[in-house]
């Protein structure tokens, strides 16, 4: 694991977004002072989820949703772990035909951003702030996510989000969440969710490139750090397909493997492993 990165693991969540923020602090005052930054654009100090442009990255997934998940400006969509709003802002000129969305997530001041930037210009959109623990982004509350149930209605939503969201979160929140989601979907609604997928295929892409990725490995899951768990978690494909979906009413219709484990880039470009599942 490399020097930096378990550096910045041994400090708590808000120390870390607090040094991200000090480190970007120049590039984001050029950023304001020219005015290259859009209005629903966050600071890149403020971003504390993945790498990447943010405009685009969210442009690349809300085309992920349509083309794969069969997204539709009509439909309501649920945003598990909304984050700055990186899939809400593409979606605003998108949902338009009747449609809504749901966002929710764990970081507090991330919900409050959209709520200033996103909802008070687009009143179908909505953003929640749920406080629950996890090692990587919130450890102010002991409210467990494997206890927390989506304050939603039943069968309210024609697709449900989550990108990155699983490959933080251990065996038995996600189980829960998954549950959640067959709870509020709509009958034959889909899920569109990233995951890290471990098999034999991506353990060998992953010696092959002698990338040391996932070295703890507990029940049907894996961990990327030891003492923080919630960093990056990897679960069997097998099980996740037979028991994890299978035994809820849902079907792991699809995966579309990212580059993750070192196997060469797709068309989708995506780095994560994309799952599509749909509710029986």
């Amino acid at each position: 694991m490399p020097m930096l990165r378990n550096l910045y693991y041994t400090f708590p969540p808000g120390v870390r977004r607090i040094a991200r923020r000090i480190f970007y602090m120049p590039y984001d005052l050029v950023d304001s002072l020219s005015g290259k930054r859009g209005p629903m654009v966050p600071p890149r100090g403020k971003i504390f989820i993945g790498s990447g442009d943010f405009v685009k990255t969210g442009e690349q997934i809300r085309d992920q949703l349509v083309e794969l998940a069969g997204l539709k400006p009509s439909h309501r969509v649920l945003d598990v772990g909304c984050g700055l709003g990186r899939v809400a802002v593409p979606l605003t000129n998108f949902l338009e035909g009747g449609g809504s969305y749901e966002g929710f997530d764990i970081v507090e001041s991330a919900i409050r951003w959209c709520n200033s930037r996103i909802s008070s210009h687009f009143p179908h959109f909505h953003f929640t702030h749920i406080d629950l623990k996890n090692d990587l982004y919130n450890l102010r509350t002991s409210n467990e996510a494997r206890n927390f149930m989506f304050p939603y209605a039943e069968e309210d939503f024609d697709l449900v989000v989550l990108t990155s969201v699983f490959t933080h979160m251990v065996l038995p929140d996600v189980e829960n969440y998954l549950d959640q989601i067959r709870r509020g979907l709509k009958p034959g609604g889909t899920c569109f969710a990233t995951f890290f997928l471990m098999n034999p295929e991506a353990k060998e892409f992953m010696e092959q490139s002698g990338k040391e990725l996932f070295r703890t490995r507990l029940d049907h899951y894996y961990l990327f750090h030891a003492r923080v768990k919630e960093a990056n978690v990897a679960y069997d494909e097998d099980y996740l397909t037979e028991q994890m979906v299978g035994t809820r009413g849902l079907k792991l219709e699809k995966v579309y493997p990212g580059f993750w484990s070192g196997r060469p880039r797709s068309s989708l470009d995506n780095f994560q492993d994309i799952c599509i599942i749909r509710k029986n």
